[in-house]
């Protein structure tokens, strides 16, 4: 069950109180992209023209740098264009990828006009190749469009815009010999905002012998609805990772991309909450347990509320596994639900082994019906529900701009999904759900001043997260147990990082020590054992 509306935060820490390790400079401007290097204990921060290598244990300690400026040809060619010299025609660095543990694959806009290059990290210095390349689609023109990418297996996955007017979405695979990208018509992407991808190694444990699958989300117009206005909707696509497009039809493009609706929002509800703002994969051991939380805006909210959704594996599946297609309908206008049977194989299926008994050994073997289907028949009918059907949290007045989330196995051995939201207004919030209620434990200020929340990244291992805004970044600890300085305030928290230490006589997180003297009630917050 969802809790109330309103959630309001149980505790609130100011900026000052909160005494946070910052990495701040002068000139330090833009930060785009963060990459945590757990092997080499940094964080690397992709900024305007630069890129730092934080110490992972102290963000305020820069341990090496690379100024990266896009070139003067590069910029006066820019600012002819009709840009501007001093705000776009500068290097953003969006992207930085690990191709293997001491090499990463770095892309930035080079004043519109993309550029990647390879960087190599050796104790605690990072050094650019200075051999970069054009990587176009690999990186956006205009630091304001929308990007988001991920390397897996050697291949870097990217979905951004793909010229300098920004009206061609691409999401694209690349790096390797087998680039494969969308296909450029509406019915695939139509004016996306691209916000997350990711693999799910559904090939591990499949008895069928099912391939790895790359699931992106974003928001787009809905081509679903013939309004007057743009209505957004909200999507996940799904490609497979050894797709290697079609031999006839669809020729090094996506042979298996396939999208369907999600929703966020509350039974009978007309306020849905239909734009997709940030995601975040908890892995489980297993990967069919996995859960994708996502957080929410609406298009037409005046106050700015916000919700988060979770997705199972198996909502998703369903749908993209059985759902039928939309097809438009010429006499109606309209899109509707395709009543024709699907081609065989299934368009957007995924070569396993009964695909390979029948003859089909890659995609490229596939019927010209069922890509010429999939090409015009992108979209799925249904919808992907989130569990319960409804948010597990609703937030007034506040827009989350980014989510994780961190499983904690508190004393009792019982498992909470901790979730830390960032705001537009640059807060920290750190909500988890009791006893099917959802409550705000905490909110940090962590920027003096009001910025957004742009970047957020978790070190379970560390138990710290990193937060950047456009003009720094800071480090926050998952919990500070050492503010509650009574046992009653410790328990009465109900935060599953911490307890009281009957040994010591002090709130400690539980994972600082072995104790068999925890006292701790995450799911009552009965303080009846305090001394």
């Amino acid at each position: 069950q969802a809790s109330v509306l309103d959630s309001t935060p149980r505790r609130s820490v100011n900026y000052k109180d909160a005494k946070l390790k910052t990495f701040t400079e002068k000139g330090l401007s833009n930060v785009s992209s963060l990459l945590l290097s757990e092997e080499h204990k940094l964080l690397i921060v992709g900024a305007r023209d630069a890129i730092f290598a934080l110490n992972i244990e102290d963000v305020s300690k820069t341990i090496s740098q690379e100024a990266w400026p896009a070139p003067e040809a590069n910029s006066s060619e820019c600012e002819k264009k009709g840009k501007s010299r001093n705000e776009d025609c500068r290097n953003y660095i969006v992207g930085i990828h690990r191709v293997t543990e001491n090499n990463l694959y770095v892309c930035g806009t080079h004043a519109f006009h993309p550029m990647c290059d390879y960087m190599t990290v050796d104790n605690g210095k990072i050094q650019l190749k200075r051999q970069p390349k054009f990587s176009k689609g690999k990186a956006p023109y205009d630091p304001k469009y929308t990007y988001t990418s991920i390397v897996v297996d050697g291949e870097l996955y990217s979905a951004t815009e793909n010229n300098f007017l920004g009206s061609q979405p691409i999401f694209q695979r690349s790096l390797k010999d087998s680039s494969l990208r969308t296909e450029n018509i509406g019915c695939w992407l139509k004016n996306p905002n691209f916000v997350y991808v990711d693999v799910v190694r559904e090939s591990e444990d499949s008895p069928e012998g099912d391939e790895d699958k790359i699931y992106l989300f974003f928001s787009e117009v809905a081509i679903e609805y013939n309004f007057k206005s743009e209505v957004l909707i909200s999507r996940v696509a799904r490609v497979c990772k050894g797709d290697k497009g079609g031999q006839r039809i669809l020729q090094r493009k996506w042979s298996s991309f396939v999208k369907a609706g999600l929703e966020c929002n509350f039974p009978k509800s007309n306020y849905p909450f239909n734009v997709i703002q940030d995601v975040f994969l908890l892995r489980a051991p297993k990967w069919r347990d996995n859960i994708f939380y996502a957080t929410f805006t609406s298009q037409w909210s005046l106050q700015n509320n916000s919700a988060v959704c979770t997705f199972t594996m198996a909502a998703i599946q369903k749908v993209f596994n059985e759902g039928n297609f939309k097809t438009f309908d010429i006499i109606h206008h309209k899109m509707m639900e395709s009543i024709k049977p699907n081609p065989v194989p299934r368009p957007g299926t995924c070569i396993n082994n009964n695909l390979t008994k029948s003859g089909y050994k890659t995609s490229l073997d596939l019927p010209d019906q069922t890509l010429l289907f999939l090409q015009t028949h992108p979209l799925l009918n249904d919808v992907v529900m989130p569990k319960d059907n409804q948010p597990v949290l609703v937030k007034q007045a506040t827009i989350y701009t980014q989510i994780v989330v961190h499983r904690v196995t508190a004393t009792d051995q019982k498992q909470y999904n901790v979730i830390f939201l960032g705001t537009d207004k640059g807060y920290l919030h750190k909500a988890l759900s009791i006893t099917g209620k959802m409550f705000i434990v905490e909110e940090v200020q962590i920027f003096p001043s009001e910025e957004p929340v742009k970047n957020l990244q978790i070190s379970p291992t560390r138990g710290q997260l990193y937060i950047s805004s456009p003009s720094q970044v800071v480090q926050v600890p998952v919990a500070v147990c050492s503010q509650h300085k009574t046992c009653w305030d410790c328990v009465l928290a109900r935060d599953p990082y911490c307890a009281w230490d009957t040994m010591s006589r002090r709130c400690l997180n539980i994972a600082s020590k072995d104790s068999k003297g925890w006292i701790q009630n995450v799911e009552n917050g009965d303080a009846s054992e305090c001394p």
